[in-house]
């Protein structure tokens, strides 16, 4: 069923604009009395009922809410070493249809691409492939896509939270790392080239667990997938 955010579902009618209702009316060529999903983007789903074309706009009628059963349990930030070219797109889209639900762009040792006058206007983008790819997914939130930050400033939030780190050069096999319980974790993937050994240590100073994800070195826009992957499952939350 096709799936829409809006700002808020409070309403028994809910009005869609832009390019939304364009594409209700124009592309999956909707009617009157054809029914759809909206989300408010904080977990909320609501059934809903097209009553009027006004315009531009469509106009609906909440048929029935609920709580969104497409959420994961465990909450994942993903802090993704800057990678080049268009790499970055790949990976938020993926991360989302799996589960993620914050990720953060970070500039490592290792990455080639920086943080410049662009990065703002580059977080705009990534945030609405992340949109596009959670309504695609049936996600009931909006997984926020933050603008790059340093690895400083990355080290400094990562101190004493409940974090993991995917390093080339071994550690405790990923797998272990949670557990079905896991409620919260952030994910740390390095740019091409990996995680430079100085940046590594400075995590585990900050109390990360350093994990490896096998004897295969996977690439930078692999191996968040492959751990998103195994987390959710470890967590119950591809069942």
């Amino acid at each position: 069923m096709p799936r829409f955010f809006v700002p808020s579902v409070a309403e028994d009618t809910i009005t869609v604009t832009g390019q939304d209702a364009s594409h209700i009316r124009r592309s999956l060529r909707m009617m009157v009395g054809e029914t759809l999903t909206v989300c408010d983007g904080c977990g909320t789903d609501c059934l809903c009922e097209i009553q009027e074309f006004a315009g531009e706009d469509v106009l609906l009628r909440v048929l029935s809410r609920a709580l969104s059963e497409s959420e994961p349990t465990c909450a994942v930030t993903l802090y993704q070493g800057l990678p080049k070219a268009d790499k970055m797109e790949w990976i938020i889209q993926k991360a989302v249809e799996i589960g993620v639900t914050r990720i953060v762009p970070v500039q490592m040792a290792r990455s080639v691409a920086v943080i410049n006058e662009k990065s703002a206007k580059k977080a705009a983008r990534w945030q609405k492939i992340a949109d596009e790819a959670a309504g695609q997914s049936g996600r009931g939130v909006l997984p926020v896509v933050e603008e790059p930050i340093s690895f400083a400033v990355a080290a400094k939030r990562l101190a004493g939270e409940n974090t993991v780190v995917c390093y080339e050069c071994g550690g405790k096999p990923f797998a272990a790392s949670a557990g079905r319980d896991t409620k919260a974790l952030s994910l740390v993937v390095g740019p091409e080239g990996g995680i430079d050994a100085r940046e590594i240590a400075t995590l585990e100073e900050g109390g990360a667990v350093i994990a490896t994800l096998g004897k295969r070195i996977l690439r930078c826009e692999t191996a968040p997938v492959a751990a998103l992957s195994v987390l959710m499952a470890i967590t119950g939350n591809m069942e």
